[in-house]
């Protein structure tokens, strides 16, 4: 019963979730969308099946805070997590040399494609990095959906990479080596996957999912894991840790 009610939501999310990016796509080629600041430089990547207009309002205040952005719109369903991974460094190496130090804002799996270059190509002018809702331990969807067609049909091989086993891309990455803050979110408006996901969660991904060892400070605040990279609190949030190392407020 549990799960004939699972596929029948599933069947209309999916087809929902596949009108929507199709829409997405053809609204914003692939490539870099770059706003000239200063020496500093923040590179942006949205999470999976997003486009880098997601990012838009996050951008648009770092670049006013005086950063150089760039917002990477790379084809997150279009291959694995490493293939991914290298496509990024590939195309924002051209524009990193000259920065003083180099910054990462990053949402939901765009956290593990970070994680996943950084390892891969250690930056020698690394700066910060913000998470925003990573599942940096994987997440429950992908444990219980992934031998799903439709699943697969809508996220992509990088999507069923994402389990919470102790062989999953999340899980082999190791602790970061760079200063990191992690934002979660504890509000959900889908009740069906907060129904599969265990304890509070964002909609997609657990809270305490979210977090990984080694992350320099976390928070969490009550936004759901679409639409937390437009919150103005996240923003702000974001904004402090670049500058500080560390969230406002009481750390972990």
């Amino acid at each position: 019963m549990r799960r004939e009610l699972i596929k029948r939501v599933l069947w209309i999310v999916c087809v929902t979730a596949v009108c929507w990016l199709a829409g997405c796509m053809m609204l914003r080629p692939s490539g870099i969308e770059r706003k000239a600041g200063g020496g500093e430089v923040v590179v942006v990547l949205h999470g999976l099946n997003r486009t880098s207009r997601a990012m838009g309002k996050m951008t648009d205040t770092l670049a006013q805070e005086g950063y150089t952005v760039l917002n990477c719109n790379y084809p997150s369903r279009s291959g694995s997590i490493a293939a991914l991974a290298e496509g990024v460094h590939q195309d924002i190496t051209p524009h990193l040399a000259q920065a003083e130090a180099v910054h990462f804002v990053t949402h939901s799996m765009g956290g593990i494609v970070l994680r996943k270059m950084l390892k891969e190509h250690p930056l020698p002018n690394m700066g910060r990095a913000v998470m925003l809702g990573p599942p940096n331990q994987g997440s429950e969807l992908a444990d219980a959906l992934g031998s799903w067609w439709a699943y697969r049909w809508v996220n992509g091989p990088s999507g069923d990479e994402l389990g919470t086993s102790t062989n999953s891309i999340p899980a082999r990455l190791g602790a970061p080596a760079f200063s990191l803050g992690v934002i979660a979110g504890d509000r959900t408006m889908n009740p069906l996957y907060s129904w599969i996901i265990p304890g509070a969660d964002d909609g997609k991904v657990a809270v305490e999912r979210a977090k990984v060892e080694g992350m320099a400070d976390f928070r969490c605040l009550h936004v759901t894991h679409t639409w937390m990279m437009r919150n103005p609190n996240v923003i702000r949030q974001t904004l402090h840790f670049l500058r500080n190392g560390c969230f406002e407020g009481t750390g972990i």
